[in-house]
């Protein structure tokens, strides 16, 4: 059984050391590409458009699938893109029905080594299913049908042999969902340090064990249903930004657990703490930014690119643009920035574009400025000084605070007033929180809904 190994020091501590393409350590996929090694790839991730998935839609999707795999590769080989990672992020139906997804993932493995042979390329699958456990209400998170058949299904795929594991899991999003929209920080913290983190401990010790003995390994989670949604809830100006911002940066404890539970291989895109999974774990990172306008907008579409291993445009659909079909465009996009910054890791100017890429989004949103290199480290640090993951949540959020508070007072980044009072009203309610999550959990569990979750599911009881 996996057993977790806290990290306590720093993989990297020296912010010029923070650059794209390059991780401490190395993930190689089976097909020999090192993601790390020096070079930034793309990473493409495609999905179906709108449609249902059953016995009698099976034949279609996978039609689908099989032209999104070749058309995506066969572009990659006209570009002369030699190293290509896909990104299998199932549709809920492939999780509740397994056999489906079963059948889609081999198609996919299939279609990579036709092209392998075909066109010389090397390529790689990330298989990342959907969490459906979230489909019950409240949330069974270690048992019932959802959870079974999700364990089955990545049980199964492991046989079939994709690169690497992956999941956007949502252990706590019941409660967190309600703190963002209300932008009520303690309870964030509470459904992250709380709740998330002890779910992703359970989770991936049983997905960490089910790579034990395979070709398969365990790469990163995804707060995407955590940071992802204040981030775009601030940009439809539902929250402040300084509100995604804090929130951003207290997911860094829970995605750290992963790697914590033996994960080694690339962490997910739309976790765009990235930055400080590879600062503290050495490992390689997958980022997504302007490439994923696709999927939702942001503003950090720039500062992304600058630490990522895997550049990738976090989902696309198959829909016909006026050049091709929209996952071939974007296979061309991510082609195309990789080509730009790896030219400039040739002409010895990395640190240059890196740069670059960092100050055109950091000095204009609080939300670009927690990803800068040196804030990426000193955070890091200040979570790194405990090992509970309900005060690294905590300390994350407050020092986050602390830090955005002294930016944008000395005129760092740009910050509404309306925004940055907001500040203070976190560090209030943050430093009223207890250091001892139990006690937290007594005093807050009246103001939680009843029926809206199981404390028994993460250890509260």
């Amino acid at each position: 059984m996996s057993k977790r190994v806290p990290f306590t020091s720093m993989a990297i501590t020296n912010p010029d050391e923070l650059m794209y393409g390059i991780a401490p350590k190395p993930f190689t996929t089976q097909s020999g590409i090192m993601i790390g090694g020096g070079e930034v790839y793309p990473e493409l991730n495609f999905t179906l458009p709108p449609m249902k998935v059953n016995e009698e839609t099976i034949g279609k999707a996978n039609q689908i699938y099989k032209e999104m795999i070749e058309g995506v590769l066969k572009r990659a080989a006209d570009l002369g893109q030699k190293k290509v990672v896909v990104e299998f992020e199932t549709v809920p139906d492939f999780t509740l029905v397994p056999k489906f997804g079963l059948e889609t993932t081999k198609l996919l493995l299939d279609a990579e080594r036709e092209a392998e042979a075909k066109y010389g390329i090397q390529c790689a699958l990330r298989f990342t299913p959907n969490d459906t456990r979230e489909m019950s209400r409240p949330p069974k998170m270690r048992s019932g049908q959802y959870y079974d058949d999700m364990m089955y299904f990545y049980e199964e795929a492991a046989k079939l042999g994709p690169d690497w594991f992956s999941i956007e899991s949502t252990g706590g999003k019941e409660i967190d969902d309600e703190g963002l929209v209300n932008a009520d920080i303690r309870r964030v913290i509470f459904a992250l340090g709380a709740c998330s983190c002890t779910d992703m401990e359970f989770l991936w010790g049983k997905i960490s064990d089910i790579c034990e003995g395979s070709k398969m390994a365990v790469g990163g989670d995804s707060s995407c249903g955590f940071a992802n949604t204040a981030m775009v809830l601030a940009e439809k100006r539902f929250i402040p930004r300084t509100f995604a911002a804090v929130v951003r940066v207290a997911t860094v404890p829970r995605a750290l657990v992963a790697y914590e539970m033996g994960a080694v291989a690339p962490s997910k895109d739309c976790e765009y703490v990235g930055p400080y999974i590879k600062a503290i774990t050495g490992a390689p990172i997958a980022m997504e930014g302007r490439m994923a306008s696709g999927a939702h907008l942001s503003p950090i579409g720039n500062i992304a690119l600058a630490n990522a291993d895997l550049w990738s445009n976090e989902s696309i659909q198959q829909v016909r643009l006026l050049s091709d079909m929209a996952p071939v465009v974007a296979m061309e996009q991510l082609i195309f920035d990789c080509r730009m910054v790896n030219t400039a890791s040739k002409m010895g100017q990395s640190k240059v574009m890196r740069d670059v890429l960092i100050e055109s989004d950091a000095p204009l949103d609080v939300q670009g400025y927690v990803l800068k290199p040196e804030v990426v480290i000193e955070l890091s640090k200040e979570i790194l000084k405990y090992e509970d993951d309900f005060m690294r949540t905590k300390v994350a959020a407050a020092k986050t605070v602390e830090l955005l508070q002294k930016a944008i007072e000395n005129g760092e980044v740009e910050c509404a007033d309306r925004d940055a009072a907001w500040l203070d009203m976190m560090e209030d309610a943050i430093d009223e929180i207890p250091d001892d999550k139990m006690e937290f959990f007594e005093e807050i569990k009246d103001e939680i809904e009843d029926g809206k979750y199981l404390p028994s599911e993460y250890g509260l009881e």
